[in-house]
């Protein structure tokens, strides 16, 4: 059995983004890359590449292939029904393709080789399969499931480069023993960050610099930059109150300690009117006003990929 689709295309989703619309993005408003793109001088958002929005002109600005609850681990996507990374890549060479018929070949070449590549996986992987799922975690240790998701990670990267891709900045894992949800399901009814998750993450993410550096010795034109979200986002949770927030172990929506997709809707009891307050928005996924910190961390540290 597969679970419903993870959406967040319904309200309150999206209810401070532009025009109050819900667009499948996690949050009350934008993501910190939505910001980023900003930052780069974008005046729209790039469209879902699934989406009637993703076609003629719109394509040139680029596109999201992403898909919520997918990973590096295929059985992770389809657990949940989701666009898995093999389709997404796929999918990219299928846009790669449309950008040809737009601009023709020597054009879209060097928009691909200019563009900036954003990837950020992983948490739906541990969070939402491994650590939930006892075939899994009766099999690997944390340390073998995090070496089958940079072998994916390895693979997925030496595709994209091989498909012209020159630039591409990677997230880490987030500390994902704080977030609500985690906090809820694996914290044994204590309100701290679970430290088993967060040292997982930070054992991945150690792995991911390396493998990351022996990618860009090995591919001799890529630009590959690893983007910090975890120790932003760590100080967010434990230094609130310097940052501008009020709540932190809650999250917005609903009773906030583990409501996500189909959990969070109109009709959740409680649901916060000031979302600025709260660093998450749902059990998962932070709100706009986080995400503007992080995205002003993750673009000071991703600046070396619009150098020219």
């Amino acid at each position: 059995s597969s679970h419903p689709n993870i959406k967040a295309n319904f309200p309150p989703y999206g209810r401070d983004f532009v025009d109050h619309e819900p667009t499948g993005r996690f949050s009350n408003g934008e993501l910190a890359l939505d910001i980023i793109a900003e930052k780069l001088g974008f005046t729209d958002h790039q469209p879902a590449y699934m989406s009637d929005k993703a076609n003629g002109e719109m394509l040139l600005i680029g596109a999201n292939f992403a898909s919520a609850a997918s990973g590096y681990y295929n059985a992770t996507a389809i657990l949940y029904n989701t666009i898995s990374l093999s389709q997404q890549l796929e999918n990219y060479r299928e846009y790669k393709n449309k950008l040809v018929d737009i601009t023709g070949k020597s054009n879209a070449s060097s928009r691909i080789s200019r563009g900036i590549h954003l990837i950020s996986a992983g948490s739906s992987d541990f969070l939402q399969n491994y650590y939930i799922n006892p075939l899994l975690f009766t099999t690997y240790t944390p340390d073998t499931f995090s070496d089958i998701l940079l072998n994916s990670y390895d693979h997925f990267i030496q595709n994209l480069y091989e498909l012209g891709a020159r630039r591409i900045g990677v997230a880490t894992l987030p500390p994902i023993g704080c977030l609500p949800a985690a906090i809820t399901a694996f914290g044994h009814g204590n309100n701290h960050c679970v430290a088993r998750l967060n040292n997982n993450a930070i054992s991945f993410n150690n792995k991911l610099k390396h493998r990351s550096q022996r990618l860009t010795r090995r591919l001799s034109k890529l630009k590959l930059v690893v983007l910090d979200i975890y120790n932003p986002l760590y100080t967010l949770i434990t230094e609130p109150a310097e940052n501008g927030f009020a709540e932190v172990r809650r999250a917005c929506c609903g009773t906030g300690l583990l409501e996500t997709s189909i959990l969070c809707n109109q009709h959740s009891i409680g649901t916060c009117s000031n979302a600025s307050q709260y660093v998450f928005w749902d059990g998962f996924h932070p709100t706009e006003a986080a995400n503007q910190i992080l995205a002003d961390k993750l673009f000071k540290s991703g600046s070396s990929l619009i150098q020219p």
